[in-house]
C-alpha cells in the first residue's frame, strides 16, 4: 500500500513539474468553440512555436528500438529549432539522456504479441490514461509518438477525443514508423483509420509513403534509422578501440563476467588480475582472439522481457550442442539497454557453464566492436537483423512466440520471410529459423553452417550493399524545403533529421466531426 501511494505521489509531482517547468508565455489554451475551416490545413508545428517562442513537444515511445529513434529525433529537434525545446512523455535510457523525465518506465508498455498482452492488460489501459492526462497538461505543440503502434495508436485517439470541438487547440499529431501494413493480410484497409487520428506518418521504408498518401494522410520518408548507425559512430569517442599489435587483434570491452582462460587487466591499479567463473565483475576484458583461437558467437535475444525469457534459453541450448564441434567456442551477449532484461540475462549467466561476456547495447561503439570480433550471431527478429547485416556480420534469425499467437501469425501474415533483409531482397539471404522448428537441435545446424560455409556467408556479406541502397535516406526532402536559416544544423541524408524536419513543419489537419 505504501509503494502504491509513492508512485502515485511521485506521478503526481512528475504532472506537476511539468506544468511548472513551462514558460508562462503560451501556456494557457482556450478550448472555446472553434472558428476555424473544417477540412483545412491548420498552422505548423514551427509557426505555433514561433507564436509562443518555445517548441513544446510530447513525445512517446513504447520499446528500446524506439527509445532509441526517439532520442536521436530529440537531439536533432534541438540542433534545428531556433526557439527553446521543452519535452514531456514516455521513454527509456536513451531519451533519458537527451533530456526526458519519462512518465514512468518505458519496460511497462513495452509488450508485444498477441495472447501475450493479456496479463497486461489493465496496466497498459492505466499507463494509457496516465500519458493521455499528462500530454493534456503540458499543452505540446506537436505529440511525436515512434513505433508501438498499439499503444501509439490509442493514444492519439484519446487526444482527438479530448479535442473533439476544438479542433484549433489540438496539437499535430505525428507517428514515427509506419505500421507493417504490407506484412498483413487487409494491412492496407487498416491504414484508411489513421487520417481520423494523425496529421503525418515518418515512414523508415520507401515503399511506404506512396501507400499512405494515398490512404488520404501525410507521410514522409525519412530513411531507415540504423543508416546513422554509420554517422554516428564516425562522431562517437571509442574508449573501447581495436588494434592492432603484433598481429593480434584485440578489443576492449565492459563485462560482467569472466569464464575462460585470456588475460584479464584491471579497470582499476587498486584491484588485482583474478580468474574467478561466474563471478560477476567489472573489469576491463583485453581478449586475445588470435591467441586463443576462438571463434565468437554474438548472440542478441530481444529488446523486451517476456521475449528474452523464450529465446535466450533455447540460444544457449545451441551454443551448448555447438560447442561439441566446436569446444573452443566463446560467447557475447548483447544486453538492450532495459533493466528487467539485463538482470534476466545476468541472472542466467552467472548459472551457465559456458564462457561469456555481456555487452551494453547502448553503447554503439563497443556494439559493432563486438560484432567485428565474432564469427557469426544469433538473433531475434527485429532491427537487430538489419545492424548485423550493416556490420556485415553473418547471422541466424529465430524467434519463437506463444502457441496461439503462431498459429495467428500464420494465418493473417502474407510474406515468406519474418526478417526486414530477406523481406525486401525478396530472398532467403538470411537463414531464418522460427516457430515450431525454432529449436535448439535445428538452430545449432544452421548457426555451424553460418559459421563455416563461405559461400553462404559471402553472399550475405555481398547483398549488404543492396540493402542499404533501398533503405538509405532520400537525396532531398522536395516536401521540405530547408530554411535558410538553419544553415549547417541541418545533416542531409540523415534519418532523425529528415524526420525533425518533417515535424517542424508539418500542419495538424482539420477533420470533419471534431
Amino acid at each position: 500500500m505504501g509503494s502504491t501511494l509513492w508512485q502515485k505521489k511521485n506521478r503526481w509531482s512528475l504532472l506537476c513539474s511539468i506544468a511548472a517547468s513551462m514558460p508562462q508565455k503560451g501556456r494557457t489554451i482556450a478550448l472555446s468553440s472553434s472558428t476555424g475551416v473544417r477540412g483545412g490545413r491548420g498552422e505548423t508545428t514551427f509557426e505555433m512555436a514561433e507564436r509562443d517562442g518555445q517548441l513544446r513537444v510530447f513525445i512517446v515511445a513504447g520499446e528500446v528500438s524506439g527509445d532509441s529513434i526517439a532520442a536521436r529525433l530529440m537531439i536533432s529537434l534541438r540542433r534545428l529549432s531556433p526557439f527553446p525545446v521543452h519535452f514531456a512523455g514516455v521513454g527509456g535510457q536513451f531519451m533519458g539522456r537527451a533530456g526526458l523525465n519519462s512518465l514512468f518506465p518505458l519496460e511497462d508498455i513495452a509488450v508485444m504479441g498477441m495472447l501475450e498482452l493479456v496479463p497486461h492488460i489493465r496496466k497498459l489501459r492505466r499507463r494509457l490514461h496516465e500519458t493521455v492526462e499528462a500530454s493534456v497538461l503540458f499543452q505540446p505543440h506537436v505529440i511525436v509518438t515512434v513505433d508501438s503502434k498499439g499503444f501509439s495508436f490509442r493514444l492519439h485517439r484519446k487526444i482527438r477525443e479530448k479535442f473533439s470541438g476544438h479542433e484549433e487547440a489540438r496539437p499535430t499529431q505525428i507517428h514515427f514508423v509506419a505500421p507493417s501494413f504490407w506484412a498483413w493480410k487487409g494491412g492496407k484497409k487498416r491504414l484508411l483509420n489513421l487520417p481520423s487520428i494523425l496529421d503525418h506518418m515518418l515512414c523508415i521504408l520507401p515503399f511506404e509513403e506512396q501507400v499512405i498518401r494515398e490512404c488520404g494522410l501525410e507521410a514522409t520518408f525519412v530513411g531507415h534509422p540504423v543508416m546513422e548507425d554509420d554517422l554516428e559512430l564516425k562522431l562517437e569517442p571509442k574508449p573501447h578501440k581495436w588494434e592492432g599489435k603484433g598481429g593480434q587483434r584485440r578489443v576492449f570491452v565492459h563485462a560482467w563476467a569472466f569464464l575462460w582462460s585470456i588475460y584479464i587487466s584491471s579497470s582499476s591499479s587498486s584491484s588485482s588480475s583474478s580468474y574467478f567463473a561466474g563471478v560477476v565483475m567489472d573489469v576491463t576484458i583485453v581478449i586475445h582472439f588470435s591467441l586463443v583461437g576462438a571463434p565468437v558467437v554474438t548472440l542478441l535475444p530481444g529488446s523486451r522481457l517476456q521475449e528474452v525469457k523464450r529465446m535466450l534459453p533455447i540460444f544457449m541450448e545451441t551454443l551448448e550442442l555447438l560447442k561439441t564441434h566446436c569446444p573452443e567456442l566463446a560467447t557475447i551477449i548483447i544486453t538492450a539497454p532495459n533493466n528487467d532484461v539485463k538482470d534476466h540475462i545476468n541472472g542466467i549467466i552467472k548459472r551457465c557453464p559456458l564462457p561469456i561476456i555481456t555487452i551494453p547495447g547502448e553503447s554503439l561503439s563497443e556494439k559493432y566492436d563486438a560484432f567485428k570480433v565474432s564469427r557469426a550471431a544469433l538473433c531475434t527478429s527485429g532491427t537487430a537483423s538489419v545492424e548485423l547485416h550493416l556490420a556485415r556480420l553473418p547471422c541466424v534469425v529465430a524467434y519463437r512466440a506463444h502457441v496461439l499467437t503462431e498459429l495467428l501469425i500464420k494465418y493473417k501474415t502474407k510474406l515468406k520471410f519474418i526478417s526486414l533483409s530477406n523481406i525486401l531482397l525478396e530472398t532467403d539471404i538470411i537463414p531464418e529459423v522460427l516457430f515450431r522448428k525454432c529449436t535448439p537441435e535445428n538452430l545449432s545446424v544452421v548457426l555451424r553452417e553460418v559459421m563455416f560455409d563461405s559461400s553462404g556467408r559471402e553472399r550475405q556479406i555481398n547483398s549488404a550493399e543492396k540493402l542499404f541502397k533501398i533503405i538509405s535516406p532520400p537525396e532531398n526532402l522536395p516536401r521540405y524545403l530547408v530554411p535558410a536559416h538553419l544553415g549547417a544544423a541541418f545533416v542531409p541524408r540523415c534519418p532523425s533529421m529528415n524526420a525533425a524536419m518533417a515535424v517542424l513543419y508539418s500542419a495538424r489537419k482539420h477533420c470533419r466531426g471534431f
